[in-house]
């Protein structure tokens, strides 16, 4: 029962993923905010409007099976059937590519995760002696768990990963950062696992095939490669107890405490975990119209986006202009003036 549910999950989150996005010959995928997402509100009406002037912006978001490239592209879909801005969503290497990518000029968008992004502007850890300046925030839309994923039910805890096959995340994502703060709250180091480097579907495929014990996975649960590989097999996460996440708040303070429900893949238990704050970020130089355009799409049709992807209802707008670590984007600044919410800018 428990597979044919999820199977029903998964092709749900497929249907909903090809109304948002195609596939190109070069294997990087694009969702057009002229189209995407249309079709997935039923019964709910667009509230359309804001500022004239809107341009064409390219989106980074994430690998084709995670939570950023499936939401962004329902996000790009609704902005561009509510205002004059255009948005195109493109799979990406995740935060720090996203980042990289807004700095030569080859995207105005991208989702980031909050910790990756404080890196980048105080030029630490993984941007060390490279601070990057040249962005500013747009809006804080949800948390994202750090999910530890695996077959094997006696993996429990971060110490039983000691001299197991791990994959820590792409290169680029923030995911690699999230495993190596995780595992040294367990005082434990990446020479403590055989560690690999993969994205969240080679992840899953590998999971899949025994190739790997685990695998570090951040993004909004449920994600869909872990629901994927739910169809065909028990999946379970690993546990983190109070103690070491206190410890590693502590040193990180980027993240939360968070708790995923045994429901999200029919595991037979609660999972406790940490999270951090899948934000959106833009170039300085985008227009303050298309800045504006992009809040005023999403968050004048909140209801909407909820029917469509199951991230639509975390949204809130308090939330959203709650993140401290980089400055507002003048056009983000302009809309939660408009809702009552000021938000610092540069």
């Amino acid at each position: 029962m428990k597979k044919k549910l999820a199977l029903v999950l998964a092709l749900a989150l497929t249907a909903s993923l090809s109304l948002t996005a195609c596939t190109t010959s070069g294997g990087t995928s694009s969702g057009s905010g002229s189209g995407s997402g249309s079709g997935s509100n039923a019964g709910t009406e667009t509230v359309t409007g804001g500022k004239e002037g809107g341009t064409s912006l390219t989106f980074t978001t994430g690998g084709d099976q995670g939570t950023y490239f499936g939401f962004g592209g329902v996000l790009a879909g609704k902005v561009g059937e509510a205002t004059s801005t255009q948005v195109t969503v493109i799979s990406s290497g995740g935060s720090q590519a996203n980042i990289e990518n807004m700095e030569i000029g080859d995207a105005q968008l991208g989702f980031v995760q909050s910790d990756v992004m404080a890196y980048a502007y105080q030029g630490i850890r993984n941007f060390d002696g490279a601070a990057v300046t040249d962005f500013s925030t747009v809006a804080s839309l949800y948390m994202e768990q750090v999910q530890i994923v695996t077959l094997d039910p006696n993996i429990k805890t971060v110490a039983d990963l000691k001299g197991k096959r791990v994959s820590i995340g792409a290169p680029g994502s923030g995911v690699y950062y999230n495993a190596i703060d995780v595992l040294a709250a367990y005082d434990m180091t990446e020479n403590d696992i055989q560690a690999t480097l993969e994205d969240f579907g080679t992840s899953a495929e590998s999971l899949q095939d025994g190739k790997i014990d685990a695998a570090f996975v951040v993004a909004g649960a449920p994600t869909t490669a872990i629901t994927s590989l739910a169809t065909t097999k028990d999946v379970y996460l690993v546990n983190l107890d109070d103690e070491h996440i206190d410890k590693l708040k502590e040193s990180s303070p980027y993240y939360e405490k968070a708790v995923i429900s045994a429901d999200t893949y029919e595991m037979e238990a609660d999972a406790t975990t940490v999270a951090v704050v899948a934000t959106v970020i833009a170039r300085d130089d985008v227009s303050e119209a298309d800045v504006y355009n992009f809040l005023f799409g999403i968050f004048e049709n909140t209801e909407a986006l909820a029917a469509a992807h199951s991230k639509g209802a975390e949204l809130d707008l308090e939330f959203a202009a709650s993140n401290t670590a980089v400055p507002y984007h003048p056009g983000a600044a302009a809309y939660f003036a408009e809702k009552g919410i000021e938000v610092p800018t540069k």
